[in-house]
């Protein structure tokens, strides 16, 4: 959701399961291969943790419960043309939350993100060798997962966005 003062917050999940956690696989004509957290918008009079539940829902097919708070980044895009032609997207404050599966069934991928290829279970050893947007997060994203939070990972002047 973009509120009058133009900030998109968004929900992001930290889903770990048999000592993997679930990452979407992303890539641009910006930042090439890559990998987020799966997630995304929240929309006018919903809650985080109902934003939560459907961007996860539609981004990788999984149901998911036990949401809790783990850290907040924020994030400025300073390329003045992406401003210009996505303002909507260009000042975002980042909400994880640490969650469970509700249930090991998938159901059907119903929306992804524009750069989004997939999403894919990651072993959490594996998770240093991988490039992951923000910066921010891939540096933390281990303390997060070992219940370290919730923790303020920042705020951020960044040149070209990410998914």
């Amino acid at each position: 959701m973009t509120g009058a003062d133009g900030v998109r917050s968004t929900a992001k999940g930290i889903l770990v399961h048999d000592g993997k956690v679930l990452l979407n696989h992303c890539n641009d004509v910006f930042n090439g291969d890559y990998y987020t957290l799966p997630g995304g918008g929240q929309e006018k009079y919903e809650t985080l943790e109902e934003a939560l539940q459907r961007e996860m829902l539609e981004e990788t097919g999984y149901r998911i419960c036990d949401m809790h708070f783990a850290g907040l980044y924020e994030e400025i895009c300073d390329n003045e043309e992406y401003r210009r032609v996505y303002p909507q997207y260009c000042h975002k404050m980042y909400h994880y939350f640490l969650c469970r599966l509700a249930s090991v069934e998938r159901a059907e991928v119903t929306e992804m993100d524009e750069s989004q290829l997939d999403c894919q279970w990651v072993r959490l050893d594996e998770l240093s060798h991988l490039l992951i947007y923000p910066l921010a997060l891939h540096a933390n994203l281990q303390r997060m997962i070992a219940g370290e939070g919730p923790l303020f990972l920042g705020s951020e002047h960044i040149k070209l966005p990410h998914g």
